[in-house]
C-alpha cells in the first residue's frame, strides 16, 4: 500500500511539472509570436547572447552540437530551427576551421537586437508562470 501511495505522489509531482512546462511554453510562445519567434527560437538566441566566450557571449557564437545539448531538441529539429533563424537573418552558420565536421552558429547584429528587445518580455513571462502569478 505504501508503494502505491509513493507512486501516486511521484505521478502527481510529474503531472505538476508537465503542467508548469506546458503553461510556461504557451505563455512564452504567446509573448514571442508577435516578434516572429517561438520559445525554442528565443532559447537559441538567448544561449548565443549570454554564453561564455567561445560558446556565446563574445561574438555570440556556439557550436551546433553544444546548442543541441542545451535546447532539448533533436538534431534534425534544431537544424530546421537554425535554418529558419538563418533565413530570418538572426544567425549565421559557418564551418569550424579546426574540425570540418563541426558547424558554428553566430548571432547577427539583427539577432542580437531582437534578443535584447524581447528579453524583458521573455523574463516577465517566466516570472508570471514560474512564480505562480500566471
Amino acid at each position: 500500500m505504501e508503494a502505491d501511495a509513493a507512486g501516486a505522489r511521484l505521478e502527481e509531482r510529474w503531472r505538476g511539472i508537465l503542467s508548469v512546462h506546458a503553461r510556461t511554453m504557451c505563455e512564452l510562445d504567446r509573448v514571442l509570436h508577435p516578434y516572429g519567434l517561438g520559445a525554442s527560437d528565443f532559447e537559441v538566441l538567448d544561449i548565443l547572447a549570454s554564453g561564455p566566450s567561445g560558446e556565446g557571449g563574445e561574438g555570440g557564437q556556439c557550436r551546433v552540437q553544444n546548442l543541441a545539448d542545451r535546447v532539448h531538441l533533436s538534431q534534425s529539429a534544431l537544424s530546421r530551427l537554425i535554418g529558419r533563424l538563418v533565413k530570418d537573418g538572426l544567425v549565421e552558420r559557418s564551418v569550424c576551421a579546426e574540425d570540418r565536421r563541426g558547424v558554428w552558429v553566430r548571432l547577427t547584429a539583427k539577432g542580437r537586437a531582437l534578443h535584447a528587445e524581447v528579453l524583458p518580455l521573455q523574463r516577465a513571462a517566466l516570472a508570471r508562470t514560474l512564480d505562480g502569478d500566471g
